[in-house]
């Protein structure tokens, strides 16, 4: 795994737009740019093909939230052991606490890059 070249906290969250997000993405969690290249490959062709910037738009949400989520390690961390255990639940209550949990993660940083309200839960 490629080492940050930025503390991941001191890198401010990116505006909405693909290549800065791409670059926030470089500093702060750059083993994810393969994944972050191939996924703007597919968006763009499913753009193309469905003469809609729905596929791009929802690329590019999809990846502030996780630049959001790469610029606090310990949450970073956290949702990686999540999703290796969400793989080995042993019960549907466990895979349901789990999930509840990444959701949590998820909406937080949703939230942080204006994708969703606050929620007072």
């Amino acid at each position: 795994m490629s080492e940050p070249v930025h503390e991941a906290a001191d890198v401010p969250q990116p505006p909405m737009q693909v290549e800065a997000i791409r670059s926030a993405l470089a500093q702060v969690a750059p083993d994810l740019l393969p994944r972050f290249d191939e996924a703007r490959v597919a968006a763009t062709a499913k753009a193309r093909l469905s003469v809609s910037a729905t596929p791009l738009r929802n690329f590019v949400q999809g990846w502030a939230v996780e630049v959001a989520i790469a610029r606090r390690p310990e949450t970073s961390a956290r949702l990686r052991d999540l999703e290796a255990r969400a793989a080995r639940a042993a019960s549907l209550d466990e895979a349901r606490t789990i999930a509840a949990e990444i959701s949590r993660i998820r909406r937080r940083a949703a939230v942080e890059v204006g994708l969703h309200e606050v929620d007072a839960r």
